[in-house]
């Protein structure tokens, strides 16, 4: 599969009478794409599956690896300024999963609809908005995403609703999407996600029964991290096989740590969404490495050897550049400019988070109507001049 590799030398500047001798690889010398065996899905009431051998092309590689990057730095980012206590408030972080949100969008379109719960900090990246945005809204700055009032849990791009705060209410919500895809008939589909502590909800189940009858456009997918909070899906599940949980509802399990096989699982469901077949179900099994929420530690309910051994074994970042590596369609030090360049990006987003200028007062009632605002909402409008008591 690998290409012949031709090294050009080229002698540089004379040091101490010495010539320096330097490797310098063209473009043409990497592997423009290679394959690669991935693993099978489990499903459920599905005569065939997504693909077990798969291509990638070295610019999606670069490509995945950038984002994956970016998305685990700026949630270390976050977790640094929330121990500062410059970010307040609820706060859920999604490093460790990052294959999950950069595998769902390689295989949808940005056209097609996304809903999500409140670790959505991972996805409002990958729907369009931008790492400054993201950390300004997680200080509360009026650069932020939302205009600084809408935090950690509130996040909002176009196509992209969120970040939701009430446990499970986004899949009913995403049923509602997928059924205005249906209707205005423009090959579109909502993808709704939620986590195995959310997969106990009635609401859920309500939104697969309607989904099903009405053959939505609508991909439903549980990201399994092992843990609803601090109780682990063995004890809150009586049943821990969530792709089956639609019951008549066709349904995949995918491995979430390889971004290739969350990729191949959601273009697969999606062809199956637009082909007019109706709901499907993904269960992603993936990991969190920090807590819940930063109020959770993490290593009361689990151990730190468990967290490290996902780490060292299954971390999407590392797998991913391992293959890229392996397979000479990219080199140590290109991926090393990468992370460079991901770094600082988060630095200059950082710093603008904590010098924006927080929303004025005087914009605390805007914003609450997409139109035609009534007079008055809750004895105040929008004209009302307000002030601090403090």
């Amino acid at each position: 599969m690998l290409t012949n590799i031709s090294t050009v030398l080229r002698t540089c500047v004379q040091r101490n009478g010495t010539a320096a001798v330097a490797s310098a690889r063209t473009y043409a010398d990497f592997t423009q794409q290679a394959s690669f065996e991935i693993k099978k899905c489990d499903v459920h009431k599905l005569d065939e599956s997504p693909a077990t051998e798969v291509v990638m092309t070295r610019e999606e590689g670069l490509k995945y690896y950038r984002t994956m990057q970016t998305i685990r730095r700026m949630e270390l980012k976050a977790d640094q300024l929330y121990k500062q206590k410059i970010i307040r408030g609820f706060c859920h972080l999604y490093d460790g999963q990052e294959a999950c949100a950069v595998g769902i969008e390689a295989g949808i379109n940005l056209s097609d609809h996304l809903i999500t719960a409140y670790r959505a900090h991972g996805y409002t990246l990958t729907r369009g908005g931008t790492v400054r945005q993201i950390m300004a809204e997680l200080t509360g700055r009026r650069g932020g995403i939302a205009k600084g009032k809408g935090g950690s849990m509130h996040m909002y791009t176009k196509n992209f609703y969120g970040g939701n705060g009430i446990v499970g209410a986004q899949v009913p919500l995403g049923a509602g999407v997928a059924l205005a895809c249906k209707i205005q008939g423009n090959n579109e589909l909502c993808v709704s996600l939620y986590g195995d502590g959310a997969a106990n909800q009635g609401q859920i189940f309500e939104a697969y029964n309607m989904a099903a009858l009405w053959k939505l456009p609508a991909i439903f997918i549980c990201e399994n991290n092992k843990y609803g909070m601090g109780t682990s899906v063995e004890r809150s599940s009586a049943s821990t096989d969530y792709y089956k949980r639609g019951d008549y509802i066709p349904g995949l399990r995918v491995d979430g740590m390889d971004l290739l096989c969350v990729r191949e699982a959601t273009k697969f469901a999606a062809d199956h969404c637009r082909a007019g077949k109706g709901p499907i179900l993904m269960e992603l099994q993936t990991y969190r490495y920090h807590g819940h929420s930063m109020s959770d530690p993490g290593v009361s309910y689990r151990t730190r050897d468990e967290i490290q051994e996902v780490r060292s074994k299954s971390d999407p970042i590392s797998m991913l550049k391992d293959r890229m590596l392996s397979n000479n369609m990219a080199s140590v030090d290109e991926l090393k400019e990468i992370d460079v360049s991901v770094r600082k990006e988060i630095e200059d987003a950082a710093q603008f988070a904590t010098t924006d200028p927080e929303p004025p007062l005087e914009e605390l009632c805007s914003h609450i109507f997409h139109n035609e605002p009534p007079m008055d909402v809750r004895g105040v409008n929008i004209w009302a001049k307000l002030k601090s008591s403090s």
